[in-house]
């Protein structure tokens, strides 16, 4: 019968879950899972429901990432009220979107990296739990925790002045935006009191990127070969190749860097994929039709972003993002560590997109709206921090939703998950009679890489008991761990 560890829940991300582990009798992993043990149900929620509040609706889903969501849904009904296809509104419609967009990667990539990834990094897999989080950053590491928490205020603050809320704001709707950028609060985040200014935040998001370099060049055995497996990559990318996270074209590369799915418009993003069920997890399982599931599954995020684009549109990641390809020698990156290395690189696109988009005039324009021929079904993609994030749904002749489709980023990374929790246990766990913490932590650290929103939204208040046993076959307790 062998043995089974569970991990429940898992730390230092968004939302719930837990892992088991089986073990055999002769104390080889012969399975281990990452299971999401709540349900959500927004797709049935929008049914209905008048489209029009769709854009506010969906975004419950979601505390930390609100605004993928917002304008995902959003993207999908600008297609139902004629308005295109996310080139089709009007030119302050469009960038007050993008800089509430590229304002909540800016922030979401922050949060992750200073207060989720880095007590990993600064303290190691095995370092002592009462200071391997965000306070022990804070208190042994004070000027980088301090960056942390102001880079995600000024991202969070400029999601207030282009959503009207930092959290569950309401400034995109079909077809448009309900508010352009005043020059009063243009030059607030232009020209403002350091830290809280643009040119601040690009010097910032460089820094840290320095940091991880530095990190890396000191511990490239721990980054490199941590979690490491081939993998297909998938990602919005602009028509001409170039990185862009608010709207582009379905690209997926494989494992060598071979287009599988070639620029696909992605209204037409059910044709190439597919979603499967399983019985023990709440979230579904995405995979390329023509590949099939065992085969067509794939990763998307930071290190996917990285694998599908030709290149970067703001020169100072353009310069980053080169360095970091010739470190593969141009070919896919499948390190799970380096998620954080392509993360921080997106963290200065981030930046430099917003220095930009800030002082382009066009965000003082009042032409805020732009409508057409209605449709009765759209689709909205954008690349949310943690990926490829998809909003499909389709109306009734009462303008209610009668159908709503969401593939969550996590959910894309639903197989890389599970497959890098399996990496890491059977490097770790085979033949061990005794669970020490630190091996516990590096199960969670290959989930934490990749930034899981594990309910898209479940929030816990308080203290998260880990508790792991290991019994033998025949159900003795040999050792046990709470933290």
């Amino acid at each position: 019968m062998g043995r089974k560890i569970t991990i429940e829940p898992v730390t230092r991300v968004e939302g719930h879950g837990k892992v088991t582990i089986q073990l055999d009798d002769a104390g080889n992993v012969t399975q281990s899972r990452l299971h999401i043990v709540e349900f959500r149900g927004f797709e049935k929620f929008v049914q209905g429901r008048p489209y029009w509040e769709a854009p506010v609706l969906v975004q419950r889903l979601c505390g930390i990432c609100p605004v993928s969501h917002h304008l995902a849904a959003a993207k999908a009904l600008d297609v139902i009220v004629g308005a295109g296809t996310g080139d089709g509104l009007t030119p302050v419609g469009e960038k007050m979107r993008r800089l509430m967009h590229y304002a909540q990667m800016f922030q979401s990539h922050a949060l992750h990296f200073f207060h989720l990834a880095s007590p990993d990094l600064l303290f190691g897999f095995d370092g002592d739990p009462a200071t391997r989080n965000v306070i022990g950053v804070a208190l042994l590491h004070k000027e980088l925790a301090v960056q942390g928490v102001m880079m995600r205020k000024f991202g969070q603050e400029l999601i207030l002045a282009t959503a009207g809320k930092k959290i569950h704001g309401t400034g995109a709707i079909p077809g448009g935006i309900n508010k352009n950028l005043s020059i009063a609060e243009r030059d607030k985040f232009l020209k403002g009191p350091d830290p809280l200014n643009a040119d601040k935040m690009v010097e910032w998001a460089q820094g840290a990127l320095d940091f991880f370099k530095g990190f890396h060049a000191k511990n490239k055995d721990y980054i490199d070969n941590f979690a490491v497996f081939p993998s297909a990559h998938l990602s919005l990318v602009r028509k001409d190749g170039a990185m862009d996270l608010y709207h582009g074209v379905i690209r997926c590369v494989d494992a060598d860097g071979k287009k599988i799915i070639n620029d696909v418009d992605y209204q037409n993003y059910y044709k190439i994929i597919g979603e499967e069920v399983k019985n023990w997890s709440y979230m579904k399982f995405p995979y390329i039709r023509k590949l099939g599931m065992d085969k067509g599954w794939y990763t998307v995020g930071p290190l996917a972003r990285l694998n599908t684009c030709d290149f970067i549109p703001t020169p100072l990641a353009q310069k980053e993002f080169e360095i970091y390809k010739a470190y593969t020698k141009g070919k896919p990156n499948h390190m799970s560590m380096h998620m954080h290395y392509a993360r921080l690189i997106e963290l200065l696109h981030s930046a430099e997109v917003i220095r930009d988009l800030l002082n382009d005039k066009d965000l003082q324009k009042d032409n805020l709206v732009t409508k057409g021929k209605k449709k009765k079904e759209g689709v909205g993609l954008v690349e949310a921090p943690r990926g490829t994030l998809f909003h499909h749904y389709r109306i009734n002749d009462l303008d209610q939703i009668e159908m709503g489709n969401l593939i969550v980023s996590t959910t894309n990374n639903n197989i890389p998950m599970n497959n890098a929790v399996n990496y890491v246990a059977k490097a770790n766990f085979t033949g061990q009679k005794e669970i020490t913490e630190g091996m516990m932590n590096k199960v969670e650290m290959a989930i934490r890489a990749y930034d899981p929103c594990l309910s898209c939204a479940t929030h816990a208040l308080g203290q998260m008991p880990l508790e792991v046993s290991l019994v033998d076959s025949d159900g003795n307790l040999l050792d046990q761990k709470r933290k």
